[in-house]
C-alpha cells in the first residue's frame, strides 16, 4: 500500500489556474497576479506564490523579475521537445503492461480503452464540444495502466507531464472536430492490441496518435502565426 499525502493547498490553487490556462480563460501572454488570485480564491498570497512556482516548473507561466507572472505561448520548439518525450514515455508504459501482463489480466485496460471509445462516440453523436471530457477519461486510462506497471518513476514523470499535454491536446479538440473521433479510434486500437497480446501494434498507435496530435498543434500554431 503506498501513502499518498493530500493535495496541498499549492497545488489546488496550482491545478485551479492550469485549468484555466488550459481552456484559454488564461490566455499566453496574459499576467496572473498574486493578489487577484488571492482575493479570488480567498488564500494568502504565499500560497499563491508557490503555485505560481509549480506551473513553472510545469512550463505553463513563466516569471520575470519586476513583471511577474505570465502565462507562457505555445511555440513549435515547445511542442516539439514536448511531443519527443511524452511519446517515448507512453511506449514504455506500454510495453511494460504488456511485458508484465497475461492477455487474461489485460482485461481491464482494454476495458478502460473500450470505455473511453464509447464516451468520444457519444459525445460526437450528440454534438458535444466536451474537450475536458474527453481528456479526463483518456488520463483515467492512464491512471489505471499507473496501477499494473507499478512503476513510481514513471507514474509521476507522465503526471508531471499531465498539464502540458492536456493544454496541446485541447488546442487541438478545439480546433478540429474530428479529434474526438481520432481519438476514439486510438484507444480502440490500442485495446484490440493489447487484447491479442500484441505489444508492436501498441507502441505503433501510441507513435501514430502522438504523432498525429503534434502535427495538429503545430499547423495550429502555424496558422495563428500567420493570422
Amino acid at each position: 500500500m503506498r501513502f499518498q499525502a493530500p493535495e496541498s493547498l499549492s497545488e489546488q490553487i496550482a491545478q485551479h489556474l492550469g485549468q484555466r490556462i488550459m481552456t484559454s480563460d488564461l490566455k499566453p501572454g496574459e499576467r496572473v497576479q498574486e493578489l487577484k488570485v488571492a482575493g479570488e480564491l480567498n488564500v494568502s498570497r504565499g500560497s499563491v506564490r508557490e503555485a505560481l512556482l509549480i506551473l513553472q516548473r510545469r512550463h505553463l507561466i513563466e516569471i520575470f523579475p519586476r513583471r511577474g507572472a505570465v502565462v507562457s505561448r505555445l511555440t513549435p520548439e515547445l511542442v516539439n521537445s514536448l511531443y519527443d518525450i511524452y511519446i517515448d514515455l507512453l511506449c514504455m508504459l506500454g510495453r511494460k503492461i504488456m511485458q508484465r501482463w497475461s492477455q487474461q489480466e489485460l482485461a481491464g485496460i482494454v476495458g478502460h480503452a473500450r470505455e473511453l471509445k464509447a464516451v468520444t462516440d457519444a459525445l460526437n453523436a450528440s454534438g458535444s464540444e466536451a474537450a475536458e471530457e474527453v481528456i479526463e477519461a483518456g488520463f483515467g486510462v492512464l491512471r489505471y495502466a499507473y496501477t499494473l506497471v507499478e512503476n513510481p518513476f514513471l507514474e509521476e514523470t507522465l503526471e508531471n507531464f499531465r498539464p502540458a499535454i492536456s493544454r496541446t491536446y485541447f488546442v487541438a479538440l478545439e480546433n478540429f472536430r474530428e479529434e474526438q473521433v481520432e481519438t476514439g479510434r486510438f484507444f480502440s486500437e490500442v485495446a484490440d492490441a493489447a487484447a491479442c497480446g500484441d505489444a508492436e501494434r501498441v507502441e505503433a498507435a501510441i507513435i501514430r496518435f502522438g504523432e498525429h496530435q503534434r502535427s495538429q498543434v503545430l499547423r495550429i500554431l502555424t496558422e495563428e502565426a500567420k493570422a
